[in-house]
């Protein structure tokens, strides 16, 4: 009897080592799984946020795409409203006159060969023209010398340079030094200033006018002595008419050009 008993008592230690496995096994099992079930997800989360940050950089880059095609359209708008200034693409050809140049590289290269170079007129020299005047004794040279309103009937003969205007001495008809200094010009440069003596009989004009249009006299008088003279009188402006006068009245004008004072009301 005590044999068939002792197996009896035994099976309830058994019965809870096998729980207590199970338990374990299953406790085991659930960690495995949870430990998968959050390795799934963390895998997960990671490609979400690779995903989300590749498709930021893809945003990121057709943004920039944008702003940059918007920028170079502005630029074009830009340059294409803004006139080219003219000349702005040639180059600078700056020669220093006197180094290296000759009078055939100084002519224009792109001129045609059958056209004639201008030539400068060269400063008036202040030396006296060489004239040729007879200076006989019964030699006479007229002419007629105008301005503005004066006339001046101009008579040169020999003598000492001595001015008889309307029967009176030039300091006393021009008391004025610059007019004196005009009038006698014309003989100062030829160089006859002290060879020969003017006779004028005036009338008309002002006394400026007097003086010019006795200037005008003695040169062209000068130029019926000797015809040569022309080129070098008329080069130091002598024998040019002064054209230059007083302008008319315009009527409803106070003067030739002033007007009255305009009122608005």
């Amino acid at each position: 009897m005590a044999d068939d008993e002792a197996p009896i008592e035994e099976q309830p230690e058994v019965v809870a080592e096998e729980i207590a496995e199970e338990i374990v096994e299953e406790a085991v099992v659930e960690e495995i799984v949870e430990e998968a079930v959050e390795e799934a997800v963390a895998e997960e989360i990671v490609e979400e946020a690779v995903a989300e940050e590749i498709v930021e950089e893809a945003v990121a880059e057709e943004i920039i795409e944008e702003v940059a095609e918007e920028t170079a359209a502005k630029v074009d708008k830009k340059a294409a409203k803004e006139k080219p200034i003219p000349g702005a693409d040639l180059e600078v050809d700056i020669v220093v006159e006197g180094e290296g140049s000759s009078p055939e590289s100084s002519l224009d290269p792109f001129a045609d060969d059958d056209v004639v170079a201008v030539e400068i007129e060269e400063p008036v020299s202040d030396e006296p023209i060489a004239a040729t005047i007879k200076l006989a004794a019964d030699a006479r040279y007229r002419a007629t010398g105008k301005r503005k309103r004066a006339v001046a009937r101009v008579i040169l003969k020999p003598g000492k340079g001595e001015y008889l205007i309307n029967g009176r001495s030039i300091d006393d008809f021009f008391p004025r030094p610059a007019l004196q200094r005009n009038i006698r010009q014309p003989l100062e440069a030829v160089g006859y200033e002290d060879k020969m003596d003017v006779i004028a009989r005036m009338h008309g004009g002002g006394v400026s006018a007097q003086a010019g249009a006795l200037r005008h006299g003695i040169s062209r008088a000068l130029l019926e002595a000797d015809p040569n003279l022309r080129g070098a009188l008329k080069s130091r402006g002598f024998l040019t008419r002064d054209a230059r006068a007083k302008e008319r009245k315009k009527a409803g004008l106070k003067k030739a050009r002033k007007r009255p004072q305009f009122s608005k009301r």
